[in-house]
């Protein structure tokens, strides 16, 4: 005859065998918790990696933009903003080979960089950039990292959902991609 003890430490030992508990990491909020913090993390890399550049670039464009101004009469003293649209539209042709409108889009954009129309299209005109050269670079960055035939590439070069570059710098830039 069992005693009483023995028959409840038995039943205490089947229940426990029915409801094993998962291991913390198989559970689902567990993965979701992960999938946040790497989205917050990554988010916070991101915007670090491009304010430092940003900040560099804009550092060096002040340079060169004080001892330009500097021999300038103080009747065309241009804008703090137009100055500061001017410095953010290189940076986005240097760092991300963007399109003059699309830089135009981004510098004037409620949801970019908000800088007026006016200091926007300041920049864009007085902005040195071979936009050959950039429609070039993203196509060679679609070819590679995409893996996007020629086609494609010059679909989203010149579309208005996309780069938004001209006929001519996309037809340019598919003639040279494999330059």
């Amino acid at each position: 005859m069992e005693s009483r003890s023995t028959r409840n430490s038995r039943n205490n030992n089947n229940q426990n065998q029915g409801k094993t508990k998962k291991p913390f990491y198989k559970k689902w909020w567990f993965w979701i918790l992960v999938v946040i913090v790497i989205v917050i993390f990554g988010s916070t890399q991101s915007h670090g990696n491009s304010d430092k550049e940003a900040k560099t670039d804009s550092t060096k464009s002040e340079k060169v933009d004080k001892k330009s101004t500097s021999s300038n009469s103080s009747a065309n003293k241009v804008p703090a903003d137009y100055t500061s649209a001017l410095n953010k539209a290189k940076t986005y042709s240097s760092m991300m080979h963007m399109s003059k409108q699309g830089i135009y889009d981004q510098l004037s954009s409620d949801s970019g960089e908000k800088f007026s129309a006016e200091a926007s299209q300041y920049a864009v005109d007085n902005l040195k950039a071979d936009y050959n050269k950039n429609a070039l670079e993203k196509a060679k960055s679609y070819q590679k990292d995409m893996s996007m035939s020629p086609d494609a590439i010059k679909d989203q070069l010149t579309s208005s959902y996309g780069e938004k570059f001209t006929e001519d710098e996309a037809n340019y830039a598919i003639q040279h991609l494999n330059d």
